[in-house]
């Protein structure tokens, strides 16, 4: 049995076990979400038997496609770019949309509900992070305190540093005034304007 199912503003053939990649939904890995917008049913149970296919108009009542949800992921990035000739207009963007991970567990005619709710899926281990002997926010503080006490003495040293090579460049300053003036000294007097 097949059926055609619309959801994301797009349309999909579905069967039991396909897998599909669909616009991202609400869900979790493991969960059981319901898909009720079938357009059609086909070749099987649910379908009648004269000519295998039963349509909807648009969607086929009590008809419900149920799928586990696999992964929540992302598509592959586009190059979103515009450009007007001659205009020197160019914009550039980058796109990567949400996608679904899917496995169709069932399609369900006559108003039935989903055989399975939640998929039974061993939780991952969940590793706590070290926390500071600190309790209060109090004893935290002084923490900080002798950290900044160990930064204060290089402080002192690299403004020592700097101080020395700020004098070159004032030396250099005072050389450039001589040389400016003697640029100007060298150059032409204005001619006079004919009539």
């Amino acid at each position: 049995m097949f059926a055609v199912i619309r959801t994301g503003g797009k349309q999909y053939r579905v069967a039991p076990n396909d897998v599909i990649k669909i616009e991202k939904i609400a869900g979790e890995p493991g969960d059981i979400i319901e898909l009720s917008e079938v357009l059609l049913l086909g070749g099987g149970e649910g379908a009648p038997k004269t000519g295998g296919h039963k349509a909807g108009g648009p969607s086929i009542a009590g008809a419900l496609v149920a799928a586990e949800v696999i992964e929540q992921t992302r598509g592959d990035k586009i190059i979103v770019f515009k450009k007007k000739r001659r205009k020197n207009y160019r914009r550039k963007k980058g796109h990567r949309q949400d996608l679904t991970l899917l496995r169709i567990t069932e399609i369900l005619t006559d108003g039935k509900k989903p055989s399975q709710t939640k998929v039974a899926r061993p939780e991952p281990k969940k590793v706590e992070a070290k926390k500071p002997e600190a309790a209060t926010e109090g004893e935290a503080k002084p923490a900080k305190k002798a950290v900044a006490k160990k930064d204060a003495p290089e402080k002192k040293a690299a403004p020592e540093k700097k101080a020395a090579p700020a004098k070159k460049p004032a030396a250099k300053a005072t050389a450039k005034k001589p040389a400016a003036k003697a640029a100007a000294a060298k150059k032409p007097a204005a001619k006079p304007k004919k009539k």
